[in-house]
């Protein structure tokens, strides 16, 4: 072929995209019963507010981002992450004058160079929550109680979530020399990313997936956590507890981003193999600041949705992929066949969905697509039956025919449901 898809993009085709739907649409219903509106903002930004928002020790700007010069010369990057555009918005658009928390989801693309595999592609979807202008653990159980409660109502097997805390920035500078205290003599053996992070971003060096097995000894961050940091998440795991959330406390979590604090998260179900993350996520106390905003904290998580479609497909969950067709419509005569038409739009303008033939096929082939397109009903027309005023009905499911009014149509379709 002259043209193939990009490496590391999928298309999803039909018989595919609706699982997709499927998933997108139990997480709209989630975010409206918690109360999140959803908030659309561009696919590229500035690079500075992924650099600066994300952080530059992290694999994705080091590594990953897909950035270019536009026409006027500005540096541009596709979003490799939904929470730094969301943030972005909010300040631009002074969200925070809002007297209420400001709840928001996202859904759609996000783009990052490395290595395409199983639950991991160069252009992947997300679908996320942001939460931002309050304090309050409860809000971090919240929000970590919604990507779970979309886990469980997907009817993903084994759902777990692993919490951490990572301090506020007076207890991160604690633990940051003793970090390095346990880092600096291995510092030759560690990989060449680990040894330059060390320096600018010890905790970086423990989200290294080359080197784990050397950090089993290194201090525990929960250690080194101050009064506050320690009643955080005694109060986080409280409400976790009162919430029947399955969770555990995992004190090597620190995720892949640099602006977090205080709580971080991940979710798991069960994979294949090591895959079984299925999302993330953690406060972000600085961020609306570094960005150019009020000091407003918030937090947020994103979950992957081909990580969501990889494992509903391990675990043999079945989702509904084609929505059955209420009619179809088979048109037997050249003004039986201009009738279907109207009928056909009518039909569908009433909200009813509906299909016909449009390849001048006989009526044995017509009745196989309507049990291709698993069709409630077959409306049969023909000329004779257009000059009565009638059309059969024919019912799938049974077999059973009758013969109705022409104008009764829809009635007698929408009775029938």
């Amino acid at each position: 072929m002259a043209f193939q898809k990009p490496t590391g993009t999928q298309d999803l085709l039909p018989g595919v995209v609706e699982k997709w739907q499927y998933v997108e649409e139990k997480a709209r219903d989630l975010c409206r019963r918690f109360n999140y509106r959803e908030i659309r903002t561009p696919i590229f930004e500035q690079t500075s507010l992924f650099v600066r928002g994300v952080g530059e020790t992290t694999d994705i700007v080091e590594k990953e981002m897909y950035t270019f010069d536009d026409k006027g010369n500005r540096s541009m990057t596709l979003r490799p992450e939904g929470t730094a555009g969301v943030v972005r918005a909010y300040v631009e658009n002074k969200i925070y004058g809002e007297p209420d928390v400001s709840k928001l989801y996202y859904i759609g693309p996000m783009f990052r160079y490395e290595r395409p595999q199983a639950g991991r592609q160069r252009q992947f979807h997300q679908f996320g929550v942001e939460a931002i202008g309050a304090l309050d653990p409860a809000i971090d159980a919240e929000v970590i109680a919604l990507g779970y409660q979309l886990c469980v109502e997907l009817g993903l097997k084994d759902v777990k979530v692993e919490i951490n805390s990572v301090g506020n920035s007076t207890s991160r500078a604690d633990y940051r020399e003793t970090l390095l205290g346990f880092l600096r003599p291995m510092k030759d053996s560690l990989c060449k990313d680990c040894q330059s992070r060390m320096e600018r971003n010890p905790l970086r060096v423990l989200d290294c997936k080359v080197d784990q097995d050397k950090f089993v000894g290194a201090p525990s961050i929960l250690d080194s956590l101050d009064e506050e940091s320690l009643n955080h998440f005694a109060k986080l795991q409280a409400y976790l507890d009162d919430f029947g959330v399955d969770y555990a406390v995992n004190n090597r979590l620190v995720r892949g981003l640099d602006y977090y604090t205080l709580t971080a998260f991940e979710l798991k179900a069960q994979g294949i193999g090591a895959i079984d993350t299925v999302g993330g996520g953690g406060r972000y106390n600085g961020l609306v600041g570094d960005i150019g905003g009020p000091d407003q904290p918030g937090i947020g998580f994103g979950i992957g949705l081909e990580r969501i479609q990889l494992i509903l497909e391990h675990q043999n969950i079945e989702v509904t992929t084609l929505a059955p067709l209420d009619v179809y419509f088979v048109a037997l005569g050249e003004a039986a066949d201009r009738e279907v038409n109207r009928l056909l739009f009518k039909l569908r303008q009433s909200g009813l969905s509906g299909e016909r033939d449009y390849l001048g096929r006989k009526m044995k082939a017509q009745m196989k697509s309507a049990d291709r397109f698993k069709s409630r009903y077959t409306a049969i027309l023909g000329d004779d039956e257009l000059e009565r005023g009638e059309i059969a009905l024919k019912s799938m499911d049974t077999g059973e025919q009758q013969t109705v009014k022409l104008d009764d149509l829809v009635e007698a379709i929408r009775e029938g449901k």
